[in-house]
C-alpha cells in the first residue's frame, strides 16, 4: 500500500505570527500521526520559521515553486537548492494558478522538475482541468496533454522521484468538490497514463487529490484506491482542519 501523503499548501496567505502559530499547532497534533506522511508548502518568508519549528519533528517542509535556472542573474527567483538549504523536502511544480497567471508551460514546468530533482527536492506535479474543458469532455485529453509533455521532456524514469497532485481547477475555491466517484476515475486515467509508459512506476507513483478536501469529505476521498492523499488549501490554514485530514490518512493507512 501507498504511503498516504497530506500536503498543505499555504499559497499566499499569512503573517509572520500566524505562520508561527500555525506551524506550532500542526506540529503539536502531528505527533498522533505515524502512518501518514505530512508536509507544508509555506510562502518563501516563512521557510526559515519552517526550518526552525519542524526541526526535529515527522512534518516535512516544502515550497510552492522554484526557478527554472539553478541559479545566476534572475532577480526575484529562488533556486532549488536555497530550498534545499532550508531543508524543504518538498516542492510544488505546475500549480493551476501558476499555469493561469504566470503563464507557465509543459517546457517551464519540466525544466523546474529538472531543477528540484537535482538538488534533492521532490517534486509535487499538479494537473487538472477547468470547468469549461471537464463539460466538453475533454477532461482526458487535457490531462494527457500535462504528463505527456511531461514525459517527453524529461523521460519516464523521473516520475519515480515525483508525486501528482490532480486538481480539478473547477473545484479550487469555489467550494466545489468532486465526488469521490469522479476523483478516482480521474487518479485512475492518470496512473494508466504513467501505467502506459512504466507500469513499475504507475504501481508506486502517489497521485494526491487537490480540490478542496476538508475535513468532512477527506475520508470518503482518501478511501478511493488511487487517492494517495491530499494537496491541500484553504483547510491548510487551520490546525484543526488540517490535522483533522492528516488523521483521515492516518485511519485508511492502518
Amino acid at each position: 500500500m501507498r504511503q498516504p501523503l497530506i500536503a498543505g499548501n499555504w499559497k499566499m496567505n499569512g503573517s509572520k505570527s500566524s505562520a508561527e502559530a500555525l506551524l506550532n499547532g500542526v506540529v503539536a497534533g502531528a505527533g498522533e500521526i505515524s502512518k501518514a506522511e505530512i508536509a507544508v508548502c509555506v510562502p518563501f518568508p516563512y521557510l526559515y520559521l519552517g526550518e526552525q519549528l519542524l526541526a526535529g519533528s515527522a512534518v516535512r517542509l516544502g515550497a510552492q515553486n522554484l526557478c527554472t535556472e539553478g541559479g545566476g542573474a534572475f532577480t526575484g527567483e529562488v533556486s532549488g537548492s536555497m530550498l534545499a538549504d532550508f531543508g524543504c523536502r518538498y516542492v510544488i511544480c505546475g500549480h493551476s494558478e501558476r499555469r493561469e497567471y504566470y503563464g507557465e508551460t509543459e517546457a517551464s514546468i519540466a525544466q523546474k522538475l529538472v531543477r528540484a530533482t537535482e538538488s534533492g527536492l521532490i517534486p509535487i506535479l499538479c494537473v487538472g482541468e477547468t470547468l469549461q474543458q471537464r463539460e466538453a469532455g475533454e477532461m482526458e485529453s487535457v490531462i494527457a496533454a500535462q504528463i505527456d509533455g511531461i514525459v517527453e521532456r524529461i523521460g519516464i524514469d523521473a516520475f519515480s522521484g515525483i508525486e501528482i497532485a490532480y486538481e480539478p481547477v473547477w473545484a479550487i475555491g469555489t467550494g466545489k468538490t468532486a465526488t469521490p466517484e469522479q476523483a478516482q476515475a480521474v487518479h485512475a486515467y492518470i496512473r494508466g497514463r504513467i501505467a502506459a509508459s512504466n507500469g513499475s512506476i504507475a504501481a508506486t507513483l502517489r497521485i494526491l487529490y487537490g480540490g478542496s478536501m476538508k475535513p468532512g469529505n477527506a475520508v470518503e476521498l482518501l478511501a478511493q484506491p488511487d487517492i494517495d492523499g491530499g494537496l491541500i488549501g484553504g483547510a491548510s490554514l487551520s490546525a484543526d482542519d488540517f490535522l483533522a485530514i492528516c488523521l483521515a490518512g492516518e485511519q485508511l493507512a492502518a
